[in-house]
């Protein structure tokens, strides 16, 4: 009872003690206690009475504490800022290309050595026979006459000693080529060499092991041990070979006496780098032939002159083409037996395959027939006769079989005959009567195909005969692409267009300025424009009084004061007979010979896509480019009754490509000038010629350069009606006049105004 009255008495006043109680608790455990040392005196006890008097919250050890001196006066120190240098990372260098990045390097370098007095000879016959063979071929000569062959890379040392030079050519190689190839092939100009078995050799040969490799001679004298690799077969350089023999080099060449560069070149190679001339490695050979003076390569029945790799020595050019020739047939004749091999073991696979003989293509190793996937990729099959052909480029449905188009008919049909004829005789004897029908599509995933049907007369051996008709089917197989290499051009490259204008032109001079303005002065085009005005004497005579030109030059002031930055050049000629290559031979005197021209027409809208083009196109000392422009259709006939488009497009109903017109043209100044002296000699005779051709028919007859001729759809020219001048030669005549017609309409609209005629006459 008394503990239950406590309890009770205790019930309201509990939580007041269970407060007081925690509170009296937490404010124990938030108490600093500090641990006071038994001596105070000295600087000890300073700095605990400092602490005490100066931390709010709590003491510190005295060792934790710096002591302050009260009497000192603090001034503050002004640190400088000073940023934070960031190390600069370093940029990385990202290739060109693939193989550079990679270090992949190419297989075979080749070096030929030549001489002044032959270069032109031997030497072009080299380059020929094997330069377009091999990637890298390079010439090495002491000294070379002035006029170097085209298409010849040839470095000169500048001393005609032998020895010297095959020093200066290792050189040469170690500075410039070490890097970039795994073999070096060295030879001389009169040695033959079969450029695909050098190629197939290095393919299977390792290019880690230090090889010196061609034709084994003992050194003159005997005294010395080793062997070196005579020079006239050539001989092969390992990339690591050269590597170790780089440092010593020098040394070779101070220290080495030799008459022979071949046994110089030994002597080092065995000194310095303990490597011997070897003619095998690794069951490869390096198969060589001595070959006879004036010998005749198609009559040599030797089997070391068949596997030959080099050939030495060689007398003339004549007799190095020959061999060339001679290793030509050999290499084809093993390519087609290789073909019908392979052909035969794909016939006997074929056999246990699921669809028996019907799973291989035929012919067999080309790819199989294009499958069209909807009705509009479906190949069309041309029909033609040996004389008439029935779809013609300008939509006509008959046109004459003619040029090359005739040339590949006949060729196919005497290839038919010729297999027939293989697979009949000698029971039978097959004679071509006649091509009755023949078609003949372009498929672009195995070539041009084709199905004759031939009325043949058929002859046994007892001398009976009948006529028949035998349906073929041929395939001229597309062959491997090749990849020509082409000279550095740039983009960067100024344009000199150059407008000849006459007095009837000069209505269309305000149109071709304000599309020039638009499209290159307005973008700052690198180009500069030249205006020809061409008058004729009694224009001349009246140019004071009354310049028929006036507007035109009134124009040109008007587009320099709004384009200060652009100046518009012009230049007079008096003439009774305007010819391109009168007015060009002016031109070319006041411009430097690296200046890039374009002439062009009046009618010719000019932009930036189209000048690109032209310098890629044009490459000094290689190739000159005609492009072939675009030209509408006369409004009045394309668009009969009707209203034409503000801007047409690049349609077969609203023009077409004028392949008769040559106006325009892309050549660089030396080009012209060194095509222009050729010609001298033909005008001292017959001086008519420079009025009678055009710059284009000069380049075709006098220049060796590539004259490039493609359609061009940047190069856009409104629908004019030409004055053909008579004067000039029949060809250009002719085309002047079959490009007005052409430039009238196409067939379906003449066929339509023609039939609107005759239905308006018959009523």
């Amino acid at each position: 009872m008394r503990f239950a009255m406590f309890i009770s008495l205790l019930r309201p006043i509990g939580p007041v003690i269970i407060g007081v109680s925690l509170g009296f608790t937490l404010s124990l455990l938030s108490v600093s206690w500090v641990e006071e040392p038994c001596v105070l005196d000295g600087k000890a006890g300073e700095e605990i009475r400092l602490a005490q008097d100066g931390n709010s919250k709590g003491a510190r050890r005295p060792n934790s504490i710096s002591t302050v001196d009260a009497e000192e006066d603090f001034e503050p120190r002004i640190v400088p800022y000073k940023p934070v240098q960031q190390s600069q990372t370093k940029q990385l260098f990202r290739a060109k290309y693939i193989s550079t990045e990679l270090g992949i390097r190419e297989h075979l370098f080749v070096g030929i050595l030549t001489s002044k007095s032959t270069i032109n000879t031997l030497g072009v016959a080299v380059n020929r026979t094997i330069s377009h063979h091999l990637d890298t071929v390079v010439f090495f000569t002491g000294m070379r006459n002035r006029k170097v062959p085209r298409g010849m890379f040839v470095v000169t040392h500048g001393d005609e000693r032998l020895i010297w030079n095959i020093f200066q050519t290792i050189k040469y190689i170690l500075e410039h080529y070490v890097h970039e190839y795994d073999w070096f092939y060295l030879a001389q100009d009169d040695t033959y060499t079969e450029a695909d078995r050098i190629k197939q050799l290095v393919a299977h040969l390792s290019i880690d092991r230090e090889l010196y490799m061609g034709s084994p001679e003992e050194f003159i004298g005997g005294e010395m041990e080793g062997r070196y690799c005579y020079g006239g077969f050539g001989y092969l350089l390992s990339r690591t070979l050269l590597l170790r023999l780089k440092p010593f080099l020098e040394n070779c060449r101070n220290d080495i006496l030799s008459a022979r560069p071949d046994e110089w070149l030994g002597r080092c190679i065995i000194d310095y780098a303990n490597t011997n001339c070897v003619d095998e490695h690794e069951g490869l050979h390096y198969f060589h032939y001595e070959m006879g003076k004036n010998s005749d390569p198609s009559k040599v029945e030797n089997v070391q002159f068949k596997n030959a790799l080099t050939v030495h020595p060689v007398s003339d050019p004549e007799q190095m083409y020959r061999l060339h020739k001679h290793f030509t047939e050999i290499e084809l004749q093993r390519t087609y037996d290789e073909i019908e091999k392979l052909q035969a073991e794909i016939k006997n696979v074929s056999k246990v395959a699921f669809d028996g003989n019907r799973s291989a293509q035929w012919p067999i190793g080309i790819n199989p027939t294009f499958e069209p996937k909807s009705r509009f990729e479906v190949l069309r099959w041309d029909y033609f006769t040996e004389e008439q052909v029935y779809s013609c480029i300008d939509g006509s449905p008959k046109c004459e079989l003619r040029g090359i188009d005739r040339l590949d008919v006949a060729d196919v049909i005497e290839i038919a005959m010729g297999e027939l004829n293989k697979k009949y005789k000698p029971v039978l004897h097959l004679k071509k009567q006649q091509l009755i029908n023949g078609y003949r599509r372009f498929d672009p995933t195995r070539g041009m195909e084709y199905t004759l049907d031939l009325q043949l007369e058929v002859v046994n051996q007892k001398g009976r005969s009948r006529s028949i008709t035998k349906r073929v089917h041929l395939v001229r197989p597309l062959s491997r692409i090749e990849i020509i290499p082409m000279p550095y051009v740039t983009e960067a490259t100024r344009v000199h267009i150059i407008l000849p204008l006459t007095f009837q032109e000069r209505g269309a001079v305000n149109h071709f300025l304000e599309v020039f303005a638009t499209n290159l002065f307005e973008t700052s085009e690198n180009a500069i424009l030249t205006l020809l005005f061409i008058y004729d004497p009694f224009e001349a005579q009246q140019v004071n009084q009354n310049d028929i030109f006036t507007d035109v030059k009134v124009q040109i002031n008007a587009y320099e004061r709004k384009y200060p930055a652009v100046k518009i050049l012009w230049i007079s000629v008096k003439t009774e007979t305007p010819s391109q290559i009168k007015f060009m031979d002016i031109i070319s005197k006041k411009h430097p010979v690296d200046t890039l021209f374009f002439i062009t027409n009046v009618n010719t809208n000019v932009n930036s896509e189209f000048l690109n083009r032209c310098r890629m196109n044009s490459i000094n000392n290689w190739q000159v480019f005609f492009p072939i422009h675009f030209q509408d259709y006369n409004p009045d006939i394309a668009f009969h009754n009707q209203e034409p488009p503000p801007t047409l497009d690049l349609v077969k109903d609203a023009g077409h490509f004028d392949r008769n017109s040559f106006e325009e043209a892309c050549f660089y100044n030396s080009d012209y000038m060194v095509t222009r002296t050729r010609m001298a000699s033909d005008v001292q005779e017959n001086e008519e010629i420079v009025e009678t051709l055009d710059i284009y028919d000069m380049f075709v007859k006098y220049s060796i350069l590539h004259v490039f001729r493609a359609v061009e759809p940047a190069l856009h020219q409104k629908y004019r009606y030409q004055a053909c001048n008579p004067q000039l030669s029949e060809d250009i005549y002719h085309r002047c006049v079959q490009s007005n017609l052409d430039g009238l309409g196409s067939r379906s609209q003449l066929a339509m105004l023609l039939f609107e005629q005759e239905q308006g006459n018959s009523t």
